[in-house]
């Protein structure tokens, strides 16, 4: 089937299930009304037709949105809403759209997971919560309904993120990121998977990098460090305790390694950095990570270089303190 087909046979499904009754689709009307739109715009998307792809995601969202629909929503139907919403900000980003319409469809994405989480009961579809504030939720200590997965929450935390983080907004983006590492890494006694934990782990290392980007300073030095450091602890347990390899978790191990090592190196400490840098190189390799065995590779040279860089101006140092000292030496240059 070519994709014109695919395309005209899409778009025929989504104007046909729009011009139903909504009471004739059954239970939870909107999730299979949504649904039609999101594969519709799934085709588009793969035909390379993003923007119109992009036009019915904004439809489908704004369906959700409907001042005599939202309160009759279900808990997963508002869920939808959010991935839409999220869906919209990733696609405003590929499209080069201004970053206020790639913000807006994010936030609204977060608050309206917080609004869900606080209480997921219809009576509060309307209640106004302040993203910037999302702090003073604890979201691993809520009562979580059985239809949100850690991914259905962490994800939007994440590209909510991740866009004030691009902009410098370190502010606004590292609360959202400890917000999303501690769902994914709950305190005792509440565990969580390997892959999660990984997750959250890959999420440190974006933290780490993140306060790297303030003023130099020690304590600056010190909190990324902190947190590299935590990334590959928190990855070695998860690979160690994991019946059989996870591959999100040897990425995340191999970038941890890498990671620290630079730290390392530049406190000097350049014996734990080779180390780290070797055992990061290793592990590109046995997960064909090129991109990881070439950064690995180019920084042990790095360090090589400069550890016989060292060595060759201590041994010059010695043979002329050598001579100064001994008369001998000095005399049979005579």
């Amino acid at each position: 089937m070519g994709k014109a087909s695919s395309i005209s046979i899409a778009c025929r499904a989504w104007n046909t299930i729009r011009t139903l009754p909504i009471e004739s689709l059954g239970s939870q009307p909107y999730l299979k009304l949504t649904g039609m739109a999101l594969a519709f715009a799934d085709v588009l998307e793969l035909s390379n037709k993003q923007q119109r792809a992009y036009e019915v995601y904004v439809h489908a969202l704004e369906l959700l949105q409907q001042d005599g629909v939202k309160a009759m929503l279900t808990g997963p139907e508002r869920l939808r809403a959010v991935a839409i919403s999220s869906k919209l900000g990733e696609l405003a980003k590929d499209l080069k759209k201004h970053k206020t319409e790639e913000e807006k469809w994010l936030v609204w994405a977060v608050e309206e997971l917080l609004r869900i989480v606080k209480s997921p009961s219809k009576d509060d579809a309307g209640e106004n919560v302040d993203y910037s504030h999302q702090g003073s939720f604890n979201l691993p200590l809520l009562a979580l309904p059985s239809w949100i997965s850690k991914t259905d929450i962490g994800a939007p935390l994440e590209a909510l993120g991740s866009f004030y983080a691009e902009a410098g907004r370190l502010d606004f983006a590292m609360p959202l990121y400890l917000q999303a590492i501690s769902l994914l890494i709950p305190p005792a006694p509440k565990k969580s998977a390997p892959e999660d934990r990984c997750r959250g782990a890959q999420l440190m290392g974006n933290l780490s990098e993140m306060i790297m980007r303030r003023p130099p300073s020690p304590d600056t030095l010190h909190q990324a460090e902190a947190w590299a450091s935590q990334a590959l602890a928190v990855t070695k347990k998860a690979r160690a305790e994991s019946s059989k390899p996870i591959d999100p978790c040897e990425e995340v191990y191999a970038a941890a390694l890498f990671n620290l090592a630079t730290f390392r190196n530049m406190a000097g400490d350049r014996n734990v950095a080779r180390n780290l840098y070797r055992d990061g190189l290793e592990q590109a390799r046995s997960i064909g990570l090129s991109e990881g065995v070439v950064e690995a590779s180019r920084a042990l040279h790095r360090l090589d270089m400069a550890l016989a860089s060292v060595y060759k101006n201590n041994l010059g140092c010695a043979t002329e303190t050598h001579n100064v000292h001994n008369p001998i030496l000095q005399n049979s240059r005579v």
